[in-house]
């Protein structure tokens, strides 16, 4: 095979599921809305950071944003699992520009206050609490099983390439108009996501029959996981992971002002420069990504280091770099972790089992939040980074040990022996 043939082999790998009509339509629709999201996460961070100087604070708004999750997370998947998932999605994404429009409103005519953020942040997590367990099992349903894993990829890419313009523009819009504008922006953002779900043709979906509404579904839910291990032992990787490492809303404005004396164009070219990393990691992983244990403790070692280099980098320039060693580590992690998770779950749970990934990767934020505030306003923002670097590191050491006893056991399982792509749904019943 001559080199122009193998690009293209590669390239149909990487994008394969942008060849239907449907995912495509998503794609476009959350690209703009993406974009808006990260935004509306820059300058809501910053604006708390304005009224009140404070991480602790900063990492209380995101601790309430994220208590929903963590609150009813496991009862959404409930009814994630009962409900049309598209007409839910249509729903929830129309609420959640409602709540950015209220916030613009309130930031451009300047009466915006501390508890306004507080109870809007409660809003837009309760709205999230529903939403991220019926995004991730509606990407099923619009590729179904074969092109899962590498829309799941691209869904990341998509999140970080709009980490990389989102801040990078956040920043610019900051400085020049206020983050009452950066509000507006997101809250406009909402209609392209809403249009595109509205356009989908619902003929071409692979949706799973709706669950039957009955007594005792939520714990059946959390016993289908805890009896199996391809899916108790990521969620509780990734409960660690999202709990410690992943307060980057907390920490890196603390980066920026403190240890290198920046403003909020600083705070921006930090998370850009990860989101960057993540897309070039993401087409990686799209193309030739693994599921599976192994994969997952490699990807959460690596992520640990890299996070550990931007605690010790000496100047701005080398925690940009180490920032997209962040990303690209990161993205590998949780793409690989949501794969693994929902091609072995029974479609009967799989929203049930989906929300408490959200639980474990949003819903820990309550507890990790105002911990990495503290440490970063006790030790700095090195300090914070580095109790992420932690953390990573012992969740590889958790599914490392998964592994071993597996092996010592005989296992077949191939979540703990090798890289996985879909389990047999005998062997999960």
């Amino acid at each position: 095979m001559n080199a122009a043939a193998a690009l293209r082999s590669y390239s149909a790998r990487t994008f394969s599921a942008l060849s239907g009509r449907n995912y495509r339509l998503w794609f476009g629709g959350q690209s703009i809305s993406m974009i808006g999201t990260w935004m509306q996460s820059i300058a809501q961070s910053w604006l708390v950071y304005e009224l009140t100087g404070s991480a602790a604070v900063l990492g209380a708004v995101v601790a309430v944003q994220t208590l929903p999750t963590l609150l009813v997370g496991p009862y959404a998947g409930v009814w994630v699992d009962r409900l049309d998932r598209r007409r839910l999605m249509i729903g929830l994404q129309t609420l959640m520009g409602l709540q950015a429009l209220a916030l613009a409103v309130l930031t451009l005519t300047g009466t915006v206050v501390l508890w306004h953020v507080f109870v809007l942040a409660a809003v837009l997590g309760l709205n999230k609490a529903f939403e991220n367990p019926a995004r991730q099992v509606f990407v099923h349903e619009l590729v179904g099983p074969d092109d899962l894993r590498n829309a799941v990829t691209l869904n990341s890419v998509l999140v970080n390439a709009a980490r990389a313009i989102g801040p990078a523009v956040a920043g610019v819009v900051i400085v020049a108009g206020g983050t009452g504008v950066c509000f507006a922006v997101n809250a406009a953002s909402f209609v392209a996501v809403v249009t595109s779900l509205l356009r989908l043709d619902v003929s071409a979906l692979t949706p799973s029959a709706p669950t039957p509404r009955a007594p005792g579904q939520l714990r059946a839910g959390f016993a289908y996981v805890r009896r199996t291990p391809e899916l108790s032992v990521p969620l509780v990787m990734m409960a660690l992971v999202g709990c410690l490492a992943y307060e980057f809303p907390v920490v890196l404005p603390v980066v920026a002002s403190e240890t290198f004396g920046g403003d909020a164009g600083t705070y921006g070219y930090l998370t850009a420069a990860m989101g960057v990393g993540a897309v070039v990691g993401g087409l990686i992983v799209a193309g030739r990504g693994r599921t599976g244990l192994p994969a997952l403790v490699r990807t959460s070692l690596l992520f640990g280091l890299s996070m550990a280099l931007v605690a010790v980098a000496p100047t701005l320039w080398v925690a940009l770099v180490a920032m997209g060693l962040v990303g690209m580590s990161s993205v590998a992690f949780m793409a690989g972790g949501n794969s693994t998770l929902q091609l072995a779950s029974d479609p009967a749970m799989r929203g049930r089992v989906m929300a408490l990934w959200s639980v474990a990767f949003l819903g820990s934020t309550p507890i990790g939040g105002p911990i990495a505030g503290w440490v970063s306003e006790q030790l700095g923002g090195r300090g914070g980074l580095a109790l992420g670097a932690l953390s990573c590191v012992g969740a590889a050491a958790i599914g490392w040990a998964a592994m071993r006893r597996a092996e010592r056991r005989g296992s077949a399982d191939p979540a703990a022996g090798g890289d996985a792509q879909e389990v047999p749904r005998g062997s999960l019943r």
